[in-house]
């Protein structure tokens, strides 16, 4: 596909090709900028959200299990003054009485089964949160898995055609992986793997996915970047693989990079397939070119 201006300033914080972007936390510093629910000059919409910060850990689904057990343990000591007010007349001064004459019962039914409950939903979601992370990351590198990368992928194509804006995809190719596993052993192929995942983390912006497709194949989806921003963003990741802690120089790891970008306005919404062949024909062009390099996929290819 053709790369044609991109949709944000060179110098706008949520380029890929700002020099001075700062990775997963420029969507932050974008938001910092603009005034909620407007219109930028690039013509990209960004609704009324706020700034999550980078270092706030999620609420877990541990917490919430948690806090809605906890809740939902106030309809012991309620059943319990129902059961006691069954052959009463039901009036507010009835059920005040009740409460005052037992109060210590009341006390100790709502805080006992409040912790049972709190427990319970604590260990319940602690079990739940485990489940999710199996579902949707890859557990050598962390990434999200393929399943959720094809999902995501999905999504920001139907996303970028309403908002008319651009969408890249990076595959990203280990170099001399085998090579590698056969030298130094596995171990030292599953520290290159591990590298460039953290090359990924630290490179990609918060609003970006990085995954791992499987085997020595990762991906990244870059919304909002067109060929020449994602050409700027796979050079950057490069570039923080090369600084990072590769070991001895025979031992460094390289990658190559296929891009395929959706530049609007497109005649039709492609299927994801179609982008993933694209960008899968442009990383065998830079694998043929002796690697370690990023190449432009074409539509007509």
């Amino acid at each position: 596909m053709k790369a044609c201006r991109s949709d944000l300033p060179p110098n706008h914080p949520l380029n890929p090709s700002n020099p001075g972007f700062d990775g997963r936390h420029g969507y932050c510093v974008f938001e910092r900028h603009m005034a909620d629910g407007k219109r930028s000059h690039s013509g990209v919409r960004f609704g009324r959200r706020r700034c999550r910060d980078r270092n706030a850990a999620p609420v877990t689904r541990r917490t919430r299990y948690g806090v809605v057990g906890g809740l939902l343990a106030l309809g012991a000591p309620a059943g319990l003054l129902c059961v006691r007010l069954r052959r009463r007349r039901l009036s507010i001064r009835a059920i005040a009485r009740e409460v005052q004459a037992e109060y210590e019962t009341y006390a100790y039914s709502a805080a006992s089964t409040a912790l049972a409950f709190a427990v319970f939903g604590g260990v319940l979601g602690h079990y739940a949160d485990r489940l999710a992370r199996l579902a949707t990351t890859e557990p050598l590198t962390g990434l999200a898995n393929r399943r959720v990368f094809e999902e995501r992928l999905r999504q920001e194509i139907g996303r970028a055609g309403r908002d008319r804006r651009s969408l890249s995809l990076l595959i990203i190719d280990v170099d001399g992986l085998k090579r590698v596993n056969d030298a130094y052993g596995h171990e030292a192929g599953d520290d290159a793997l591990r590298s460039v995942a953290a090359a990924i983390r630290s490179g990609i912006r918060e609003i970006d996915l990085g995954a791992r497709l499987g085997g020595d194949e990762f991906g990244v989806l870059a919304a909002g970047a067109d060929a020449e921003s994602a050409v700027m963003l796979g050079d950057r990741l490069r570039d923080l693989l090369a600084r990072s802690v590769n070991g001895l120089p025979d031992r460094s790891t390289t990658v190559s990079i296929g891009i395929a970008s959706l530049t609007p306005p497109a005649e039709e919404k492609p299927l994801p397939v179609s982008l993933m062949r694209i960008a899968d024909h442009a990383l065998y062009q830079a694998k043929r070119a002796g690697g370690d390099r990023v190449a432009i996929g074409d539509s007509r290819n």
